[in-house]
C-alpha cells in the first residue's frame, strides 16, 4: 500500500471513529467509549500532574498526544436586549503516534482537524462544520495553532490573539453560507480575570481510574462586536469561556458521554461542572466541580457534595434531553436550577450532540442568578 492510500485510509478510520456517534441507534455497546475517547493510545504522550502547565506554549497544539480542542461558548445580547448564544470550536485529532508518523512531505498527514461555529437565538440554532488535514511539522496549512502569537485557524475561520502570551485579548471571525443564508459573527474578546487550572496541576481526571487531560480556561472574557443572523447585522455584547483540553485517552471504554456546564453567576463568580456517565466509584457517574470567585480564586473544587439531577426530559431529534436541571453544592451555598432557553439547540455535526445557552436561577426562591452553556453528548437515538 502507497502511503497516499495509507493516509486515505487513516482519514477514513477517524471519521470511522466519528460517525460512531451517528443518528443510527447501535446493536452493540462501543468498546472505545463516546466518540473513540476512550481507546487505547499505546505510543502517545499521556496527560498528567507531573509537568506543570508552561505559557505561552500550552496555548499551542501538543501534536504528541491523540486528541486536542480549543473551546469557545458565550452568552450575549443584542442591541434590543434579546440573548444570544455562539460556540466556536477547534479540535485536532492525531492519526498515529509520533514514532510513526512519517516525514514532511506536500501530501503526507499526520493530523486531522475539525471545527463547529453554532450559533442560536429564540427557536433558530444554526451550525456548521469544516475538516482539514496536516502535518505536525510547520510550515501551517490549512488548519493549525501558533503558540505566540496566538493563532488558531481552519480556511478563513480565525481566533486569534496578537501579542497576548495569557488568553487577555482575542479577535474571532467565523462565518458559514451565502446571501440570505450565511450566519456567524466577528467578536473582540478581553480578559478580565486570570486563567484557572482545573484538578491536580493542571490535570483534570475524568476517572476513579486516573484517565484524563490537561485542562484549563479563560472564564473571564468580555465580547463585544456583530452577529449576523437571517440576513441582519446586530451589534452585541456579554461574555464569554474559553476551555482548552489535550490528552491521549480522556475517558474509559465503560463512559457513555457526559454533561458539562460552565456558568457565569452574577456575582463575578465562575463554576464549571460536569457528569460523566460511567467512570465512577462500583460503575456509577464521575461527576466534578470548580467554584471560583471573580479574581480567580478557587472556593471550591473536586469530586465531592456536587449532586446533578435532571428534572425536565425533552424529545429533541429523536432522543430523550434532559433540558432542565438541579445543580446542589451544599458546602458553597448554592441550589441552582439550570434550564434551557430552547430545546432546539441539537448540533447535527459529524459527532452529533447538544450545546446551547442556559439561565440560571436559585431553586427555593427562583432568583435569576445567571447565564452559561450546557454541552450533553452520547444521547443515542430512542424511537
Amino acid at each position: 500500500m502507497n502511503q497516499y492510500a495509507k493516509r486515505a485510509m487513516l482519514v477514513g478510520w477517524l471519521v470511522g471513529i466519528l460517525t460512531g456517534c451517528s443518528d443510527e441507534p447501535r446493536t452493540t455497546p462501543s468498546q472505545e467509549g463516546f466518540a473513540g475517547l476512550g481507546a487505547q493510545a499505546e505510543g502517545y504522550a499521556q496527560a498528567s500532574a507531573d509537568v506543570p502547565l508552561t505559557f505561552p506554549t500550552d496555548h499551542g497544539p501538543h501534536p504528541d498526544y491523540r486528541i486536542e480542542w480549543w473551546y469557545l461558548t458565550a452568552n450575549l445580547e443584542d442591541s434590543a436586549g434579546q440573548p444570544l448564544g455562539l460556540q466556536w470550536t477547534l479540535f485536532r485529532q492525531a492519526l498515529m503516534p509520533p514514532d510513526e508518523r512519517p516525514a514532511p512531505a506536500p501530501w503526507t498527514i499526520d493530523q486531522v482537524w475539525m471545527a463547529h461555529l453554532g450559533l442560536s437565538q429564540g427557536e433558530t440554532h444554526l451550525a456548521a462544520e469544516r475538516f482539514a488535514r496536516s502535518h505536525s511539522q510547520p510550515p501551517p496549512g490549512q488548519a493549525g495553532v501558533t503558540a505566540f502569537p496566538f493563532h488558531a485557524w481552519i480556511d478563513d475561520w480565525d481566533l486569534q490573539s496578537p501579542g497576548s502570551d495569557n488568553f487577555e485579548r482575542f479577535t474571532l471571525r467565523a462565518y458559514s453560507g451565502d446571501g440570505e443564508e450565511r450566519f456567524g459573527y466577528e467578536l473582540s474578546l478581553t480578559a478580565d480575570g486570570p486563567l484557572v487550572w482545573h484538578g491536580d496541576n493542571g490535570f483534570n481526571a475524568k476517572t476513579v481510574q486516573g484517565q484524563g487531560s490537561r485542562y484549563y480556561s479563560q472564564p473571564y472574557l468580555r465580547i463585544e462586536g456583530s452577529v449576523t443572523l437571517h440576513g441582519e447585522q446586530k451589534a452585541v455584547t456579554g461574555r464569554g469561556w474559553l476551555d482548552r483540553e489535550w490528552s491521549s485517552q480522556l475517558l474509559t471504554a465503560e463512559q457513555t458521554g457526559w454533561d458539562w456546564f460552565s456558568l457565569h453567576l452574577n456575582d463575578g463568580r465562575k463554576l464549571m461542572a460536569y457528569r460523566l456517565r460511567g467512570g465512577g466509584e462500583d460503575g456509577g457517574d464521575y461527576l466534578f466541580t470548580h467554584l471560583m470567585d471573580a479574581r480567580g480564586t478557587t472556593q471550591q473544587r473536586g469530586t465531592d457534595g456536587v449532586v446533578l439531577t435532571p428534572l425536565e426530559i425533552q424529545r429533541v431529534a429523536r432522543r430523550d434531553i434532559p433540558t432542565t436541571w438541579q445543580l446542589t453544592l451544599p458546602d458553597a451555598g448554592l441550589d441552582l436550577t439550570i434550564e434551557a432557553r430552547h430545546p432546539n439547540r441539537w448540533m447535527p455535526t459529524t459527532v452529533p450532540y447538544w450545546e446551547g445557552d442556559v439561565t440560571v436561577r436559585d431553586t427555593a426562591t427562583q432568583e435569576a442568578l445567571g447565564v452559561g452553556y450546557l454541552e450533553m453528548t452520547g444521547y443515542e437515538v430512542n424511537d
